[in-house]
């Protein structure tokens, strides 16, 4: 059973020895592909592998046309909008993320990116606080949980709006259920983004649903750069000279809002959200576990694909 990871972004060394650990305990053969430069590279590497742990890497049907005898692929945090899940199923394939693993770091840096925002991106002039101000968590699962967990310690009022999350989960954890996204943004001052990239969601933060937001507000996006309608964002925030939008997913438009925006837009080179050695670590290992407990066990409690 040979197991393969293949990472153009390459997990740390002990992430790494903590796969090798696992896989080689089960009794399997672990392989590394790692910082590999061309497609070619991973369609070779793949025609031997029964299973595959990658990271942001394309999984798509020319690479599973190349894995003959691949069984399951396992993508090691919570967005797996990098497979295709339809090819994964034409396949025989099981297609599994590893929810939960990343998501303390990505709620540590959309909070950070708030404290950033509201401070005028650290420029020396006097800026505001987060205490007392109303945050609004756009889908309540796990990372949006850790971001309420903290907001806590800031002293913020916080709001939630998750169509698939019942009322009383979020108020035993102290917040307060909305019932649509036109809520949600009306009442809060700070929106932090957390929906998957999916048919229903992607452009779906748009002028329309931004104008609802309170002056002086914060769009806070640590999700998916898809989910946002970029050329309505441009066009509210030229409108809007109050509001601000901070993200960790890059927008095509990258260069034009920063020239347009400067001092209201900031976005880091590349997704940062899980680039922790902790979360490193944590998705790493869970994906050579779930790999082993569905081999020997048929465990497909992760699977993403039907």
């Amino acid at each position: 059973m040979k197991v393969l990871v293949a990472t153009e972004k390459p997990f740390a060394k002990v992430a790494v020895d903590g796969i090798r650990e696992v896989v080689e305990q089960a009794g399997y053969q672990l392989v590394l592909l790692e910082k590999y430069t061309a497609k070619e590279q991973l369609l070779e590497a793949v025609a031997d592998a029964d299973a595959l742990i990658i990271r942001s890497d394309n999984v798509d049907a020319e690479v599973l046309d190349a894995a003959k005898q691949l069984k399951i692929v396992v993508r090691a945090g919570a967005g797996y909008d990098n497979i295709d899940l339809a090819a994964a199923t034409a396949h025989n394939v099981v297609a599994m993320n590893t929810p939960g693993q990343n998501s303390n770091a990505v709620a540590e840096l959309a909070l950070g990116m708030m404290v950033m925002a509201v401070r005028n991106m650290y420029n020396g002039t006097s800026g505001t606080e987060l205490k007392g101000k109303k945050l609004g968590i756009h889908a309540y699962g796990n990372v949006g949980r850790n971001v309420a967990r903290i907001a806590k310690g800031f002293g913020m009022d916080i709001y939630a709006y998750d169509a698939y999350c019942p009322d009383e989960v979020m108020v035993a954890e102290g917040v307060t259920p909305l019932h649509s996204a036109q809520e949600l943004y009306a009442t809060c001052d700070v929106v932090s983004l957390h929906i998957p990239a999916t048919p229903e969601t992607k452009g779906s933060i748009n002028y329309a649903l931004l104008q609802n937001m309170p002056k002086g507000g914060l769009l806070v996006n640590t999700a998916r750069k898809e989910v946002i309608n970029e050329d309505e964002l441009i066009q509210f925030m030229q409108e809007r000279a109050d509001f601000r939008y901070v993200t960790d997913v890059m927008p095509a438009a990258d260069q034009k809002m920063h020239e347009l925006f400067e001092g209201r837009y900031f976005a880091t080179p590349k997704k940062m959200g899980a680039q922790t050695a902790e979360a490193n670590i944590n998705a790493g290992i869970a994906a050579a576990k779930q790999i082993v407990d569905f081999i020997q066990n048929g465990n497909t409690r992760f699977q993403v694909n039907k």
